[in-house]
């Protein structure tokens, strides 16, 4: 009987703990996305289907840990059981990325209009909530914007002029312009931003799942004949 290559078997276990920690490095990040102060800000409004595709990233880099885990036991116990549960559950993890990728794809042309219906349902501004509107006007100060659609009209007449104004001394707020960009444009550049990182850690990490799949069965069939 064939004995199992020490080569390859050690390959597998390295390769197990490199995607343990992949798996802990995306769960980080979607995580972060998720619940990060600025993403509280920034993606407080729902509907993009963005936070649909971070939400299926938070459950792959979960079970990624897991999955690595086993494929980790499994190769140094040569363990068939551990390695057909690490090649099943790693071919799930494969569609569920797929299906994260496809979704911010799919979304990705349809942020402009996806997020200036949802803006344009909060105005006028001054009936939001108080932590709301002091959120956007942190906003209007670092993006350098007014407004989230039709600029200083937003605010219904009751103007933060200090956010609006392009005055650089505080004295004068209200006394110069507003600025004229709107902060719909700074919302959309933030989903497009993430929208990226989202799609490039889907399809990054498949092609290194792969040759996941393709080690632990080698091991197994390897194992098998011994």
């Amino acid at each position: 009987m064939a004995g199992v290559n020490k080569c390859l078997k050690y390959s597998m276990f390295a390769f197990n703990f490199l995607f343990w920690l992949c798996g802990c490095v995306i769960l980080g990040v979607s995580i972060y996305l998720r619940v990060s102060k600025d993403a509280q800000q920034k993606l407080n409004l729902d509907g993009t289907g963005i936070m649909s595709a971070v939400d299926v990233l938070i459950a792959v880099g979960a079970i990624i840990m897991v999955l690595g885990f086993f494929g980790c036991c499994g190769a140094i116990k040569e363990s068939r059981c551990l390695l057909i549960l690490f090649f099943i559950g790693l071919l799930l993890i494969l569609a569920l990325q797929i299906t994260a990728g496809v979704l911010g794809v799919v979304y990705k042309p349809k942020i402009d209009a996806a997020v200036n219906q949802s803006l344009t349902e909060l105005l006028p501004l001054q009936d939001q909530p108080p932590d709301f509107k002091e959120a956007l006007e942190q906003i209007q100060k670092e993006g350098k914007c007014c407004g989230i659609v039709k600029g200083i009209a937003d605010w219904g007449g009751v103007s933060p002029t200090c956010s609006c104004s392009t005055a650089v001394d505080k004295d004068e707020c209200g006394s110069n312009g507003t600025y004229k960009k709107t902060c719909n444009t700074v919302f959309t550049e933030y989903f497009e931003k993430h929208l990226l990182i989202i799609i490039g850690i889907a399809f990054g990490l498949a092609v290194v799942e792969l040759f996941g799949l393709g080690f632990s069965m080698t091991l197994y069939c390897q194992i098998g004949k011994k």
